[in-house]
């Protein structure tokens, strides 16, 4: 059986890589996705705005809690000098962790009322020790992806999500407790694992490591921390920061709200995104000391646009009803919220892998502009969508400036990898073309209000014709 499954992936390497860390991901990430539809009817939104203010707190420290010198980790070309960085790293995450577990202790009441979320103080304690298993999980993480072992990370993917769903399945009765628990090791289980193969493999690498070695790793990479980890920051900031500004400026329930259509709507589309991400990392630095970036950064664009064109088409028309028949009749508004969020979750799809290209060009001072600009238009929306105490506004504007931001973006990044910039929107365009013939019969059904058997055949048709397109994709790709 595991001969034939060799024989099953494909023969190119950046594409057997690929569907390495796919397989795992997908695994995962259909695991999480099948499970919300129960998980809704086991908490209600307030109880999700809970997850929605932790998950967004984690997130935002987990970014930085190497301080981004994770990244330099697969860079250096002999392990002696990326063990030296290894090991800078997971000192950092210590120090992380310990200032978080100070802060956490002296100020948590005024944090979690200032965020309108008082119910989440008991459980603040878990956030120093989310963020140390998190920063270690990154650190090792990136190791694996320097010595190439996709397989390793795949199979943490798979852990993760069984592990999270298992605890917020199993102890439900716990509440919001356990909603959180299960988020704290959805993202650190299999840390063990990889630090475990990294010793294993490299031991003599670790073991020449020096304090001297560790001062020289985090003077030669400062520009991560000094660049980097800012963009990271903003980056991460400007994602989850919106739920925690609908917690604090409406209510934890819409907070609740808005992590669901995020949640079930990133995770699918991130499913190739990230692992294409780390694949294209390893790849891109090669490419780009060969002078060979521009056709590749063409071509992953150009798949990136075609898969994800058709869901974001499918939340445009069909957004509230799927999320009410899947989800039941109170989370409708989390398909309203999705609509809006689908020409930004496209375009966060399809650039966020090629963003990858900002550590292998070190052009991270960019990234930290872009970033800035990014959270600072995503909070403008949301403010003013708070002083009109309107929702659904704030919802319209932080999508829509999240959305062009995005699109400057990968305009960037088409331009700095040497392409032309017609590059940066003729995949979208083919995209949405091929996208509108695949959607039409559902649209149609829509637009006419036809009978539930029209409707029933026009699904058929649409997802026949998206199977048949994306095999003949697939294909090609292996």
């Amino acid at each position: 059986m595991k001969e034939r499954i060799k024989r099953l992936l494909p023969k190119n390497r950046f594409a057997r890589s690929v569907s390495v860390l796919v397989g795992g991901t997908a695994a995962g990430q259909i695991i999480v996705v099948a499970a919300s539809p129960i998980l809704t009817r086991l908490y209600s939104p307030e109880d999700f705005g809970l997850l929605a203010v932790y998950a967004g707190l984690l997130g935002i420290l987990g970014v930085i809690a190497s301080l981004r010198y994770q990244l330099a980790i697969p860079l250096p070309e002999s392990d002696e000098e990326a063990a030296s960085v290894a090991a800078l790293s997971l000192l950092v995450v210590l120090g992380m962790t310990a200032v978080s577990a100070l802060i956490v202790g002296l100020w948590g009441t005024p944090i979690t009322t200032a965020l309108n979320t008082p119910a989440l103080e008991p459980y603040l304690w878990l956030l120093p020790l989310g963020l140390l298993l998190t920063g270690t999980y990154q650190v090792f993480s990136y190791w694996a992806i320097r010595t190439r072992a996709f397989t390793a990370i795949a199979r943490t993917k798979l852990t993760q999500a069984i592990s999270s769903v298992g605890i917020q399945f199993g102890a439900y009765t716990l509440g919001p407790l356990a909603l959180l628990l299960g988020q704290v090791t959805g993202q650190a289980a299999g840390t063990f694992s990889l630090g475990l193969l990294a010793v294993r493999r490299k031991w003599a690498a670790f073991r020449q490591v020096r304090f001297a070695d560790i001062r020289w790793a985090a003077a030669r990479y400062r520009r991560f921390p000094i660049y980097s980890s800012w963009g990271g920051f903003f980056n991460k900031a400007g994602t989850e920061l919106p739920a925690i500004l609908f917690a604090a400026l409406f209510s934890p329930a819409a907070a609740g709200i808005y992590i669901l259509a995020h949640r079930v709507l990133a995770m699918p589309m991130r499913l190739l995104g990230t692992a294409i991400a780390d694949v294209f990392f390893s790849s891109a630095s090669e490419a780009y000391r060969k002078g060979q970036l521009a056709p590749l950064v063409s071509g992953i664009h150009s798949k990136l646009a075609h898969i994800a064109m058709p869901p974001a088409f499918i939340l445009l028309v069909a957004g509230p009803d799927l999320f009410a028949v899947v989800f039941g009749a109170d989370w409708r508004q989390a398909g309203q919220f999705a609509q809006w969020m689908a020409p930004w979750l496209y375009l966060a799809f399809v650039s966020a892998p090629l963003s990858q290209l900002v550590s292998v060009m070190e052009k991270q001072v960019h990234f930290m502009v872009f970033q800035g600009a990014q959270l600072a238009v995503r909070i403008g929306a949301l403010a003013i969508g708070g002083a009109q105490g309107n929702l659904m506004l704030a919802v319209a504007l932080f999508t829509v400036g999240s959305a062009f931001c995005y699109a400057g973006f990968l305009v960037w990044l088409i331009h700095a990898s040497g392409n032309r910039l017609i590059q940066a929107w003729r995949p979208s365009a083919t995209a949405a073309l091929y996208a509108a013939l695949l959607v039409a019969p559902l649209a149609m059904y829509y637009t006419f209000d036809a009978a539930w058997g029209f409707g029933l055949m026009a699904i058929l048709v649409t997802t026949l014709a998206s199977g048949l397109y994306y095999a003949q994709m697939l294909r090609k790709a292996w």
